[in-house]
């Protein structure tokens, strides 16, 4: 008995340390659940932050739709340089029908500022008109970063309508060019 039940204690062990814990979130029973964790192939793991107005808004909550969720700052030049080709990005997919999704394209910011004026500003100023935009204004301490391994940014993940991470780090054309593999 001692040995079964230090088994199956042994068996959960590995099971959590070896990052194999799985999420039913908008999985018919009958099919494979991705793990989750932050490589192409796995489900993305959620996030949870306020948007300027301080409504809280979850990553989970755009599933249906094919997501970009895009790591950024204010004062990160290589970010802003990066915008221009996230909003012509914005404007050509937010519509399009994309294969096994609902919805179209969105986006969610995750802003690494710590001062709010200038994160809304920078948001006004480059045209970055979707509702995704959360932050908890910690900088480089923000926990979305922490959760997602964040050292540098720009930083993206290219979601599909389950939450799949289907591309990571796309600049430029390469948006466009995942984009258009996962248009119907």
């Amino acid at each position: 008995m001692k040995k079964t039940k230090l088994l199956l204690l042994s068996a959960a062990v590995v099971l959590i340390a070896g990052g194999s814990i799985l999420t039913g979130e908008n999985y018919k029973s009958n099919e494979p659940k991705p793990p989750i964790g932050l490589n192409v192939g796995n489900l993305a793991p959620d996030l949870e932050f306020a948007n300027p107005e301080g409504k809280m808004i979850k990553l989970s909550s755009l599933r249906g739709k094919v997501v970009l969720l895009d790591f950024w700052a204010s004062w990160c030049g290589p970010c802003r340089m990066e915008n221009p080709n996230v909003v012509k990005a914005y404007q050509k997919y937010k519509d399009l029908k994309f294969k096994d999704a609902k919805g179209g394209f969105t986006i969610f910011n995750v802003s690494l500022d710590t001062k709010k004026e200038a994160w809304m500003n920078a948001i006004k100023k480059d045209g970055l008109v979707w509702d995704g935009h959360v932050s908890d204004l910690l900088g480089w301490s923000s926990k979305a970063a922490a959760t997602y391994g964040i050292n540098s940014i720009p930083a993206s993940y290219l979601l599909d309508a389950k939450g799949i991470i289907v591309a990571k780090n796309l600049r430029g054309p390469a948006l466009d060019a995942e984009l258009d593999k996962l248009v119907k």
